[in-house]
């Protein structure tokens, strides 16, 4: 384990952003979170942290830099995923020396895209190279899952099925040849707020609770009739087809569609349809919102698709899927 004379060096990493191509949301479990379904997809854009051994042993230092488009930027203290990050890895190793940090943001907060626990899976994999513990795999892992459900998935990117908390992940072939249009609406939604507004649905309309949210093509459909649960193989196999051909949807939809979220739910309508009516094959909520993506198999479409939506939303990123993990790199 290196603790002293490294001074001036440093390890810049990406933390990748993430979009949930399918959620299902399943009851409440005794621990008081539900159980999910979810397909994760990573994309090749994201937040980048850079750290150096500098400062009072024991302690993180961060600093924020805004470089997106705006939106409510991260803490600078101890709350920050990435200085808990640290703290936990310095308690399973016993890693002394102080930490600064720098976090240039660029995924906003509160979009479903995953930022936080990327920023906190890519501070783990850059403390394990700066600290040169070499901890396992199953280590960081461990680590990962102790600070939120979708950090475990951030150490290894690509795609998976995920289930349970979002912790228990199956690695599944990336889809090839795609590019992703991200739009964020302007405002974050916040996810127990969103998880209140779908238990509460599901209590006042029982049917609803077991209809299927489905594809989003014209702005009207917000989900596939009938009460039968798609199998977990079927949704599987189709990430391997055309994204036109994909079963896959979202149970937080319906609802922010719903009377309840009015505003939010005609910013999602505009932008999903502003999406199918530029030519994407596929288009969605990711997580609990407020971030939508749309799915192209035609790049020059997604790039049009872009700036076109980018001249009524203010943030708008063209993208594809990452298919590897992101490695610290010696500055």
């Amino acid at each position: 384990m290196r603790e002293e004379g490294c001074s001036g060096t440093s390890w810049g990493i990406e933390a990748p952003c993430k979009i949930n191509l399918h959620l299902r949301v399943k009851g409440r479990r005794g621990d008081g979170f539900h159980d999910l379904e979810s397909i994760f997809l990573a994309l090749a854009w994201g937040d980048t942290l850079r750290f150096e051994l500098s400062g009072e042993p024991g302690r993180c230092f961060i600093r924020v830099e805004n470089a997106g488009r705006g939106g409510v930027m991260p803490p600078e203290d101890e709350k920050n995923l990435v200085c808990r990050a640290v703290s936990l890895f310095r308690s399973r190793t016993g890693f002394k020396p102080g930490v600064a940090a720098v976090l240039e943001k660029r995924i906003p907060l509160g979009a479903g895209f995953g930022g936080g626990s990327s920023d906190a899976a890519s501070a783990l994999l850059a403390m394990n190279a700066l600290a040169d513990t070499g901890l396992p795999e199953e280590a960081l892992e461990e680590m990962a899952s102790c600070l939120g459900s979708d950090v475990p998935f951030f150490l290894k990117g690509g795609a998976a099925w995920a289930s349970g908390r979002g912790e228990r992940l199956r690695p599944l072939p990336v889809p090839e040849d795609l590019r992703v249009v991200l739009v964020y609406p302007g405002f974050p939604s916040g996810t127990a707020e969103a998880f209140r507004l779908l238990d509460q649905a599901r209590m006042l309309s029982p049917e609803r609770a077991e209809a299927y949210a489905g594809f989003i093509r014209e702005g009207d459909k917000t989900g596939l009739p009938g009460k039968t649960e798609i199998p977990r193989e079927v949704l599987i196999q189709a990430l391997g087809r055309s994204p036109r051909e994909w079963p896959y949807g979202n149970d937080f939809l319906p609802v922010f569609l719903e009377a309840g979220a009015r505003d939010a739910g005609s910013a999602y309508r505009s932008i999903l349809k502003g999406l199918a009516e530029q030519g994407a094959d596929f288009s969605g909520l990711s997580g609990a919102g407020s971030g939508c993506f749309g799915i192209f198999k035609d790049g020059g479409a997604a790039e049009r698709a872009a700036k076109t939506l980018s001249r009524q939303w203010n943030y708008v990123q063209l993208t594809f899927p990452l298919a590897h993990r992101v490695d610290a790199v010696l500055k």
